[in-house]
């Protein structure tokens, strides 16, 4: 059923500062922008990265069982992103504005993780993953 991931979208009050913010994190300019979304193709596998500006959300306060979508804290499901070195990745989010949700922690196996919280109020994790190097070593990249 679940054959890959396609787009990961986070949210921003600030669009304009979120597209400067995330163009200065990731290296390079979104691909595609509207006014009320921008999206990057990242990776080694071009996933798309979006960013909505959150006036164009649904308001789901006045919704009885909203899953505390109006608290303004993270929730949810943590994506996180392979890189080379979670804890270098980590330190720069953070000398770039990020708060810390969850810091480095070794998960075994080589496996380390974290997750920042963006100037934007979206859980952003990161993790050094053997399995998707191996992956790309299978599929012949790098």
């Amino acid at each position: 059923m679940l054959r890959g991931l396609t787009t990961v979208a986070y949210q921003s009050s600030d669009l304009e500062a979120a597209k400067k913010w995330y163009t200065e994190v990731l290296g390079i300019e979104p691909y595609f922008t509207r006014t009320e979304y921008i999206e990057f193709r990242i990776g080694d596998y071009e996933h798309e990265f979006g960013i909505l500006d959150s006036r164009y959300l649904p308001d789901l306060s006045a919704e009885p069982g909203d899953g505390g979508q109006s608290s303004g804290a993270p929730g949810g499901a943590i994506v996180y992103w392979h890189v080379d070195d979670a804890r270098a990745a980590y330190d720069r989010l953070i000398e770039l504005g990020a708060t810390p949700h969850q810091p480095p922690r070794d998960f075994g196996e080589n496996f380390v993780g974290a997750a920042v919280i963006d100037p934007f109020g979206n859980v952003l994790g990161i993790m050094t993953n053997p399995h998707y190097l191996e992956v790309l070593e299978k599929r012949g990249r790098s």
